[in-house]
């Protein structure tokens, strides 16, 4: 069996502020319906499902101008980051 190296995903800094505005966005457009933006931003990143994102505001298109990988890589980062602070 070959050596397999762990893949290294490296996100730019600009990739980090389009995912921040991105977020912000989206949590702001769920509040303004009455939505819990934590509660619907689990039940999109697990499902995939887009629905769990109102329309409201163009959310749900906004929060697809991302893969959902890499918004999770984004706020998996931070929040490992703040961890070590």
């Amino acid at each position: 069996m070959a050596d397999q190296e762990t893949a290294r995903f490296v996100m730019s800094i600009n990739r980090k502020a389009e995912a921040a505005k991105i977020m912000k966005q989206v949590m702001a457009a769920l509040e303004e319906k009455g939505y819990n933006p934590k509660n619907q931003l689990v039940g999109y990143f697990i499902s995939g499902d887009p629905t769990y994102i109102t329309n409201h505001q163009g959310a749900r298109a906004i929060i697809r101008k991302m893969e959902r990988d890499e918004l999770l890589e984004v706020i998996l980062a931070e929040y490992l980051e703040q961890l070590g602070n």
